[in-house]
């Protein structure tokens, strides 16, 4: 039996390296660093392409683009989420909507929310109404309160293509 809706939970972290911009779902932010990765570092995108693929139980990140192929060095994450939406429209879903929590001292998400929510709306094919984006700081504990990195958690529904 397929539900008439599901979620999934996506997770990513990454440690910060030196030099900017910083690149947040697919929008560069200004910023003197960035998100150290195998790919672009992208965080956002990572947790929402697990988020999706999770919900539609099609695999992960790390199944679909594995750091152990030199052919993701460096790659785009937008390019990653694209193919995790295009593989949930051929299993029969579509994104329902999509909401996600950084967590980071710096960069501030509130001043970029807007471009973020835009940008991962254009990804997913929704309204920018069905994505949103929230920018929390962990109180300058631990790792990332000491500005060592920031994580990223999405969760995501999933519906029947009709």
């Amino acid at each position: 039996m397929t539900l008439p809706l599901r979620v999934g939970i996506g997770y990513d972290s990454h440690r910060f390296g030196e030099g900017g911009p910083m690149r947040l779902g697919g929008v560069d932010i200004p910023a003197d660093i960035h998100c150290a990765g195998h790919s672009d570092g992208d965080a956002i995108c990572h947790a929402v392409t697990d988020a999706l693929l999770g919900a539609a139980a099609l695999g992960d990140i790390g199944e679909m683009f594995p750091d152990t192929d030199a052919a993701n060095k460096g790659k785009d994450s937008t390019v990653m989420l694209a193919a995790a939406v295009a593989r949930l429209h051929q299993a029969g879903w579509h994104v329902g909507n999509v909401d996600i929590t950084v967590i980071t001292q710096r960069p501030k998400i509130g001043p970029h929310r807007a471009a973020i929510r835009a940008r991962l709306a254009e990804l997913l094919d929704v309204s920018d109404t069905e994505v949103f984006v929230k920018g929390k700081t962990n109180e300058s504990m631990g790792w990332i309160g000491r500005e060592e990195g920031l994580a990223v958690m999405a969760t995501a529904t999933v519906l029947p293509r009709r």
